[in-house]
């Protein structure tokens, strides 16, 4: 008598041969340390090699070289407690109060526009209609309004910094689920509670999105102040050497402006990290 046998594949197998696995491209795989020191030595190459050939005028463009040095002695400068020091101690006050200023405007007319429908029929509007204004424009009359002290950098980097940090809070406010609104409201809880408990942890996310362009904006801000309103910051320094046709100092004061952001956006990152914890955070984040 012959048997015949078959051969059935197990749970186990049946499982390996169904999930699909996602390939991976080569250029995804490279680790982030690899990959911003590649960008970073294409870019200084490419800046030398434009440099070098004569393609720009040294006077708009000076060499890395030139920059590097002129950064370590804007370092020097700084270390040293120079005049460049307190230039950049007040640039960082009106960049610090214009981000707390945007932070509390931003998310109270966040709430009205999210929690209520006058908010959103009445206020967002004209929000809106504000934000597409060039802001610019609006340097002269902060200036005119509060003078030439620190007063007008500060609103005007909070008035570029307000409108993201509105959106996101009224968005954060807005994606909260209806099956949880619902189940607040048969519970009995109020309009706080559900607002404090319910909506504001669910839009965490939304919100912390917002204050990170909120936290981009508020040194152009400041800066454009500067700029355009005098002061003593290192916005004026740039203002003054530009004048002066002394491109290697620009290039170097705007490098260490861009620390200073660079700064605050990640204080804001890794605020989010320890508020938000249960999310996963991909974009925007600088880990290795």
């Amino acid at each position: 008598m012959t048997e015949f046998q078959t051969n059935h594949p197990t749970d186990e197998e049946t499982v390996q041969e169904t999930v699909w696995e996602q390939e991976v491209a080569f250029i995804d795989s490279v680790p982030r340390s690899v990959a911003m020191t590649f960008v970073f030595v294409v870019f200084i190459g490419t800046w030398q090699l434009v440099t070098a050939l004569g393609m720009v005028s040294p006077i708009i463009l000076p060499t890395p070289i030139e920059t590097f040095k002129d950064m370590i002695f804007v370092g020097q400068n700084l270390l040293t407690g120079g005049y460049m020091l307190d230039s950049l101690w007040i640039t960082i006050l009106e960049v610090i109060y214009g981000f707390a200023l945007a932070i509390a405007i931003g998310f109270s007319l966040g709430v009205l526009v999210g929690e209520t429908a006058f908010g959103e029929k009445a206020v967002m509007p004209y929000l809106v209609a504000i934000d597409t204004m060039p802001k610019v424009a609006f340097a002269p009359l902060f200036v005119a309004w509060l003078g030439f002290g620190i007063e007008s950098k500060v609103a005007l980097a909070a008035f570029i910094a307000t409108f993201p940090i509105v959106v996101g809070t009224a968005a954060g406010l807005h994606a909260a689920d209806e099956n949880a609104r619902m189940l607040f409201k048969t519970m009995g809880a109020s309009r706080m509670q559900t607002l404090i408990k319910m909506k504001l942890p669910t839009g965490l996310p939304q919100i912390f999105t917002g204050l990170k362009i909120g936290a981009v904006g508020v040194m152009a801000g400041a800066i454009t102040g500067e700029f355009l309103g005098g002061g003593k910051g290192f916005g004026e320094l740039i203002r003054v050497a530009a004048s002066q046709l002394n491109t290697p100092r620009v290039f170097s004061l705007i490098l260490y402006l861009s620390v200073v952001g660079l700064v605050l956006y990640l204080i804001v990152q890794w605020t989010q990290r320890r508020v938000v914890f249960w999310q996963k955070e991909t974009v925007g984040s600088y880990d290795g």
